[in-house]
């Protein structure tokens, strides 16, 4: 089977020898994939709708691998027990989603020994929340493909993830439910415009500290499309009529060009 770019840059990130767990499975192409490469033993492939189970399931017969990967109906992690995995992955949904799925689920959640996840919206704030829960990011990677960008990244748990320590992200989830709604739409080229106060987030929050600190390429390019986006939209809005709506949106994209001038200049030192 032949994955995407997205798909294979998740798979890269998977820990060899660790049972998986996929919520969100589509296809299943994830999982098959996997076990066709003998990089995992078995697979849990899960999703709320029973449309895209049903095609997980044809293709995981198409290639003989029942014995191999279970399907399961599930809302998030509610179908999962304690134990059943190591690497849980979540890709291809919007962050205040899989901020909900990881918050409603944290019992099961701190069972695993990686997360895997690729948000398409709100990164900055996503990032912030995962470090909130006690968990550490401990690789990133992005990709660009038909014209959006990617970013991914391995989490691994902090030490207070697995000790009966009760975590406080009240204003994590009070945001959440506000931007769920509007937020899930969104493509991931859309995954640093801020829903909050772009000063409000480190650049290791607002494009990753592993991107960062590589130089990443993609990340580059992404940068730099988007500072000239930024540019264009200053242009548009010094030309229209004054008004406080316009001149607080003219403050606001000049923070957001401020930050992603702060994110290139990493490139040039």
């Amino acid at each position: 089977m032949q994955l995407s770019l997205r798909l294979s840059a998740i798979a890269d990130l998977v820990t060899e020898g660790n049972r998986l767990v996929d919520v969100g499975c589509d296809h299943g192409y994830l999982p098959v994939y996997l076990i066709q490469q003998k990089k995992i033993p078995s697979a849990i492939a899960m999703d709320v709708r029973k449309g895209p189970l049903s095609r997980a399931q044809e293709h995981i017969r198409q290639y003989g691998l029942e014995e191999y990967i279970q399907t399961r109906l599930s809302d998030g992690l509610e179908g999962l027990k304690a134990g059943e995995g190591d690497t849980l992955v979540i890709a291809g949904m919007g962050g205040p989603l899989m901020e909900r799925i990881l918050t409603d689920g944290r019992s099961v959640r701190n069972s695993f020994s990686e997360l895997i996840l690729q948000p398409q919206s709100d990164i900055p704030h996503f990032r912030r929340f995962i470090q909130s829960e006690g968990w550490e990011i401990t690789e990133e990677k992005m990709v660009e493909e038909d014209g959006k960008f990617y970013p991914m990244m391995r989490v691994v748990p902090g030490e207070n993830v697995h000790s009966s320590l009760k975590l406080n992200v009240d204003s994590f989830t009070k945001n959440t439910s506000v931007k769920a709604a509007s937020s899930e739409n969104l493509h991931a080229d859309e995954w640093a415009e801020m829903p909050e106060n772009p000063a409000a987030y480190t650049l290791e929050e607002a494009f990753g500290k592993y991107l960062l600190q590589e130089k990443n390429q993609v990340l580059y390019r992404y940068l730099q499309r988007e500072s000239r986006i930024r540019s264009q939209i200053l242009e548009q809005l010094e030309t229209a009529p004054k008004a406080e709506a316009v001149t607080a949106r003219i403050l606001e994209v000049k923070e957001e060009a401020q930050l992603i001038a702060a994110a290139l200049a990493e490139y040039e030192g």
